[in-house]
C-alpha cells in the first residue's frame, strides 16, 4: 500500500519534496500585501488570508494578485516534485503545499483555507481534474454567490473526479478533501443556517 502511494520513491526524496512544498505554501501574498499597508489581513473581514477576504477588504487587484500567487505556488510545488518524485507520489507535494498555506510556520501557523493553492496544484498535476473541479465550483459560486459553497463542493467532488481522471492521485485527493472541508466548517454551518456572506465583484 505504501509503495503504491510513493511509487517506490526513496525516503530522502519524499521528505525533501514535502519540505520544499510546505515552505512554498508558506508564501502568503495576502499577508505580505496587507502588512505593507500597515495592517494584517488576518485581522480584517473573515480573518482568512486568502483571495475572497482580500477582495472584500482591498479590492479586485489585490485579490487577483493573491489568487495568482497562491495558485502559482501550488503549481510550482508539483512542478518541483516532478524532478524528485515519480508521478504516483506527486500527491505528497499537493498535500504538503496546501498544509503550508493553511498552517504556515512563518506566520504563526495561521494562513488561508487552501482553495487557490489546491486549484493551482491540481491544474499542474492533472489539468483535466483541475478544470472539471474548477468548472463545478464556478457553477455553484455563480448560482449561490458564495465562494465557500463552490469551494466545498469542489473539494467533495475531487476524489470522485480524480478516480477517473487521475487514479494515482485519488488517495491524496481524499486527504485534500478532508483538509479543505475541515477548514470550511464554520462556512458550512453558516450556509446551512442561511447566514453565509455572499460575494460581490462591484468593489
Amino acid at each position: 500500500m505504501l509503495s503504491s502511494l510513493t511509487g517506490g520513491a526513496g525516503v530522502f526524496r519524499i521528505i525533501l519534496a514535502a519540505v520544499i512544498s510546505y515552505l512554498l505554501g508558506n508564501i502568503s501574498p495576502s499577508i505580505v500585501m496587507s502588512r505593507a499597508m500597515g495592517e494584517d489581513i488576518r485581522s480584517k473581514g473573515s480573518g482568512n488570508a486568502g483571495t475572497t477576504n482580500m477582495l472584500r477588504t482591498y479590492g479586485k487587484k489585490a485579490a487577483a494578485l493573491t489568487l495568482l500567487i497562491d495558485a502559482g505556488k501550488g503549481a510550482l510545488a508539483v512542478a518541483i516534485g516532478r524532478w524528485l518524485l515519480p508521478e504516483a507520489a506527486l500527491g505528497i507535494c499537493v498535500v504538503a503545499v496546501i498544509c503550508g498555506h493553511i498552517w504556515p510556520c512563518l506566520y504563526e501557523f495561521k494562513g488561508g483555507k487552501g482553495v487557490a493553492t489546491t486549484l493551482g496544484a491540481l491544474l499542474c498535476l492533472s489539468p483535466k481534474t483541475g478544470l472539471i473541479v474548477l468548472a463545478a465550483a464556478l457553477i455553484v459560486i455563480v448560482a449561490t454567490k458564495m465562494v465557500s459553497a463552490g469551494s466545498v463542493l469542489g473539494a467533495v467532488l475531487l476524489p470522485l473526479i480524480s478516480r477517473f481522471t487521475a487514479p494515482l492521485f485519488t488517495p491524496y485527493a481524499l486527504a485534500v478533501m478532508l483538509i479543505v472541508v475541515a477548514k470550511h466548517r464554520a462556512n458550512i454551518s453558516r450556509i446551512l443556517s442561511g447566514t453565509e456572506s455572499k460575494i460581490s465583484f462591484k468593489k
